[in-house]
């Protein structure tokens, strides 16, 4: 189904129309291309934060749907969970609950209690297969790769009982092919955002990323080609803002108004939102065995976060080698409200920061957040300190 496209509506249009068509598609809960994708026959894997090998699904002919959830109201999911949760577990749920979106199959993850339990409350409420997908917990065991060979092997004949039909080595390679190109156009659009921020907004940048995780991979970099094109054209002028890193996005997203406000005071040149669709660094071989060049990708040419705990990859260490490596002025500090691993490694952020004798900004928020005005003006007030100290 590769031939088919879900997001005809960005075709032909200039820059300012195309990113207008993509964040009326990022806002829209009833997901119209994923619909497009079922109406055609597809099928779809829906799979929880923070990072799921995509490329297994759609070596399959399935679509890839990233959970991250919504700006909705857990009206039915809220009875499913107890009150102290992150947002982001009752939004997804609630998804399929209130029929905005329909899955085939459905994985998550142990980066959390709530995330682990998440399978066995979503195979309550459906038939289709939900299962947990277990990430290394010790990533510096020399057995990593061969446990997570194992496991993704586990996935693939999962996905092949859904598919129908099997999914061959070479398949695999394809689709690493595909996904290869996809991270080396978004590591080019994290460049425009580090040499060059003021040609694409912190808002825009985040859009783009984001609709990899609603759109074939096809679909999607064929969108970057285009657009990335176009931005590098663009006529924008530079600002005199502070540049800063972004912290705090890796499972639960802010609200893009939130990162729209966040925008209109600084330049964001490096963040951790989404870095589960930015996971992987460095182009997959597709020589060999694909599962184990996958699995040691994960290891071996990875970013970090706050639910993976590699050793060689201390969180407060990665966090100031980002700011050194974007040319950051200052870095804003944020954990979605009631995540324990995002609140924990802030705590370690703060130190680290304070040592370094580095400007920061902290702050919290949760995915239904609809009031900005008091964060704007704090985040103002922070910048004009640093602009004119």
């Amino acid at each position: 189904m590769s031939e088919l496209q879900v997001f005809p509506e960005w075709q032909n249009r200039s820059l300012e129309e195309t990113l207008y068509e993509c964040r009326e598609l990022l806002e829209d809960t009833s997901f119209p291309t994923v619909k497009r994708w079922r109406q055609a026959g597809g099928k779809v894997v829906g799979h929880f934060q923070v990072y799921f090998p995509e490329e297994i699904a759609h070596a399959a002919g399935l679509l890839p749907f990233k959970l991250r959830g919504a700006t909705v109201e857990p009206v039915r999911s809220d009875s499913r969970f107890g009150s102290y949760l992150c947002s982001i577990i009752k939004t997804s749920l609630e998804l399929v609950l209130s029929n905005h979106i329909e899955l085939d199959l459905f994985v998550t993850h142990p980066i959390c209690d709530a995330a682990r339990n998440l399978a066995g409350i979503w195979g309550r409420n459906y038939p289709y297969p939900c299962q947990i997908l277990y990430l290394p917990q010790n990533a510096n065991s020399g057995h990593a790769a061969t446990y997570l060979r194992g496991e993704y092997d586990r996935l693939r004949r999962t996905i092949e009982q859904i598919a129908g039909r099997p999914i061959s080595d070479d398949d695999l390679r394809h689709s690493m092919g595909v996904f290869n190109e996809n991270r080396a156009l978004l590591r080019e659009l994290y460049a425009i955002k580090r040499e060059t921020p003021w040609l694409v907004s912190a808002e825009d940048a985040y859009v783009l990323v984001a609709l990899g995780g609603l759109l074939p991979r096809e679909e999607h970099n064929e969108l970057l080609r285009s657009v990335l094109s176009m931005i590098r054209e663009s006529p924008a002028k530079r600002q005199d803002r502070i540049r800063v890193v972004f912290e705090g996005g890796f499972c639960e997203q802010p609200p893009l108004d939130m990162i729209r406000a966040i925008g209109r005071s600084c330049y964001v040149v490096d963040d951790d939102l989404l870095i589960g669709l930015r996971w992987i660094l460095e182009d997959v071989p597709t020589t060999g065995d694909p599962l184990h060049n996958l699995a040691e990708a994960y290891l071996e040419s990875s970013s970090y976060s706050p639910v993976q705990h590699d050793l060689r990859k201390p969180k407060e260490k990665m966090l100031l080698k980002r700011i050194e490596e974007s040319g950051a002025e200052a870095a804003i500090i944020t954990a979605a409200k009631m995540c324990e691993p995002g609140l924990e490694e802030q705590v370690t952020y703060i130190h680290a920061l304070d040592e370094a004798n580095f400007p920061y900004f902290v702050s919290e928020f949760e995915e239904n957040m609809s009031s900005f005005e008091h964060l704007q003006i704090q985040l103002e007030t922070f910048m004009e300190n640093l602009l004119f100290d």
